[in-house]
């Protein structure tokens, strides 16, 4: 594990998209998802609750697992709370189309979170306490990875031997693709661990494309990579 990566993650905002927004993130036909998928990190995403509720073997795996499911409430509740603050002071500098107002952006957070609540709170083994760089599953333990907001978005924070440490380890325990989304960091460029990633994977022998998606809140930021086992 890389020194700290705990911790550090530990410090991140407990939020989580939807399922719906899952799909737009990372390119997903929901008629076409199949086998088994790993959200790493989860935090209170609605991913795993909903497509376990539709025949897919879905696990979530974050640092801020296995606390009271009260505690976890009051972060995530927090969490929009300061979303909502900033998006509110900082509102031209994201694109709308998407979400349409702020309003809409915190109900999607909520509604996110409450579904993942009620999830963990019938199903926990569905939710797995860890951290990357090291996460606790055999190798091609699923089908594929999806990871958000944690690779390439906190360059101030997660330097190059983490990213590679990271994908690495995505990689390792995916049998078939792994899908990373956003690859700009906070300040909406492209983040500079990028290009050495990509290259250290295609040296690994993985072939690593990056896609163009619709779905765009950040500006420009519309770039998906695609990492194939």
């Amino acid at each position: 594990m890389v020194e700290g990566a705990f911790e550090v993650e530990e410090s991140f905002r407990f939020q989580g998209r939807t399922f719906e927004e899952y799909l737009e993130l990372f390119d997903l036909d929901v008629g076409a998802l199949s086998g088994s998928v790993l959200d790493c990190p989860g935090g209170p995403s609605s991913f795993t609750a909903v497509a376990r509720s539709i025949g897919l073997k879905t696990y979530a795996v974050d640092p801020q697992y296995g606390r009271p499911i009260s505690d976890m409430a009051t972060d995530c509740e927090a969490a929009i709370a300061d979303t909502e603050a900033q998006l509110r002071a900082k509102r031209d500098q994201f694109v709308w189309d998407y979400y349409g107002s702020v309003e809409t952006r915190c109900r999607y957070l909520r509604a996110a979170g409450q579904r993942f609540l009620a999830d963990y709170a019938q199903y926990p083994e569905r939710y797995v306490v860890a951290a990357l760089p090291d996460l606790p599953f055999v190798d091609d333990a699923v089908d594929s990875v999806l990871s958000a907001h944690l690779c390439f978005l906190y360059d101030d924070r997660l330097g190059l031997d983490f990213h590679q440490a990271a994908l690495d380890e995505l990689v390792r325990v995916a049998s078939e693709e792994v899908r990373v989304f956003p690859l700009a960091s906070l300040d909406m460029t492209r983040s500079e661990f990028v290009a050495p990633v990509a290259e250290s994977l295609r040296e690994r022998g993985h072939t690593v494309d990056f896609r163009n998606i619709s779905y765009e809140f950040m500006p420009d930021v519309t770039e998906l990579l695609v990492v194939s086992v």
